[in-house]
């Protein structure tokens, strides 16, 4: 992340903007943007991931760039693709129960949309099938494959070839292709990380050789999230799917130092008590900033890197600042989250910085549940 003395994070007359709240580096996004495509030999290869903006302003700005594809996680998240005109939208997750005609509403609004969606078992293909072909449809689906994470997909190999085929026999749904997302995949040796992602890739392309040699069309990979981006990019013919890299964060910083993104998304907080002589009380609650990591391991302060976190509740975080220090209520911090995902999903809208100046605001609207539809 660069020196932390540096100066590009601090706001001209922050101590108008109220906390705690969310701020959005607009120069740096269009950086990591950059940085995105130049590891990558075509922008068409690119699938990123949305579920870590959720704005429509962050995906006009990749659309402009070039990208045409994306990944989402929520039927939101699919329904502010298809507002923005995204060509191609893949629901990387198996809908079950309402969100099959979630999805089918989405489809039939958003016309000019490729949706598509995930499968591992036969029982939702099915669903998904006869919802589909009840209104002459039918919808492309990626066999979500298990690399040992062991949080959805399916067995590599047999099992799955064998849904591949089920799937293909099934009026209303296409399988096109294989989802293989490999997030249990954290080394943070280089080449530790690169050896395991190799090895669970060369069964997926054994996979994929084996279904076009039992006649399928050509069969898609989409593969990966952001700590093996680097790897997966350097491989042809297959999709990419990072999406932390558009505001990246200290986890990421820490995990995957080989890749030049730069964290674009800060929240602000302020002192708002001196509850003794060496602590301080920020309003940055778990309502405000992700708290599934370990207390002392959820933000790191630029310009207050030696504080420590002790305690933490719904609207307050305490924080050891040692004897003798300086601050006062009122002091401003700029927090650098450790994961930006779930923190994004905390805040209705973001301020955007252009220039060290507050400029104006994207809201975050995937974050809610529903949008419309």
């Amino acid at each position: 992340m660069g020196n932390a003395n540096e100066d590009w994070y601090r706001i001209n007359h922050v101590e108008d903007l109220d906390s705690p709240a969310l701020v959005i580096y607009t120069e740096r996004v269009a950086e990591n943007i950059s940085v995105l495509l130049s590891m990558i030999d075509d922008p068409l290869r690119l699938r990123p991931h949305v579920k870590t903006h959720k704005c429509r302003e962050a995906t006009q700005l990749l659309m402009q760039s070039g990208v045409n594809k994306f990944k989402c996680a929520t039927i939101a998240e699919a329904e502010m693709l298809g507002i923005c005109g995204a060509a191609d939208i893949l629901l990387a997750y198996q809908p079950c129960g309402p969100k099959q005609m979630r999805l089918l509403k989405l489809v039939k609004k958003f016309p000019a949309s490729k949706f598509s969606c995930l499968v591992d078992h036969l029982k939702p293909a099915r669903e998904i099938s006869e919802l589909f072909a009840s209104q002459g449809l039918k919808i492309p689906v990626y066999i979500d494959l298990n690399l040992g994470q062991n949080r959805t997909g399916i067995n590599v190999g047999k099992d799955a070839l064998e849904l591949y085929e089920q799937c293909s026999l099934l009026p209303g749904i296409k399988p096109i292709g294989l989802h293989a997302y490999d997030g249990h995949i954290r080394d943070i040796d280089f080449s530790a990380r690169k050896q395991k992602c190799d090895e669970a890739f060369a069964k997926i392309e054994a996979m994929q050789r084996e279904l076009l040699f039992r006649g399928f069309e050509e069969v898609i990979i989409v593969a990966g999230g952001s700590p093996t981006f680097s790897i997966h990019s350097k491989r042809k013919k297959i999709e990419c799917s990072p999406g932390t890299f558009i505001y990246w964060d200290r986890g990421y910083t820490i995990l995957c130092p080989e890749q030049d993104f730069k964290p674009a998304a800060l929240v602000i907080s302020r002192v708002i008590s001196l509850p003794t002589p060496t602590t301080l009380c920020l309003d940055l609650g778990h309502k405000s900033i992700a708290a599934e990591n370990e207390l002392t391991n959820r933000v790191y302060f630029i310009n207050g890197a030696q504080l420590k976190a002790v305690s933490q509740s719904e609207e307050h975080l305490v924080v050891e600042a040692g004897a003798d220090h300086h601050y006062q209520i009122g002091d401003l911090f700029y927090g650098i989250p450790v994961h930006i995902c779930p923190t994004i999903a905390l805040y209705e809208r973001a301020c955007t910085v252009e220039d060290g100046k507050i400029k104006g605001e994207w809201k975050t609207i995937a974050r809610d549940r529903k949008i419309e539809i």
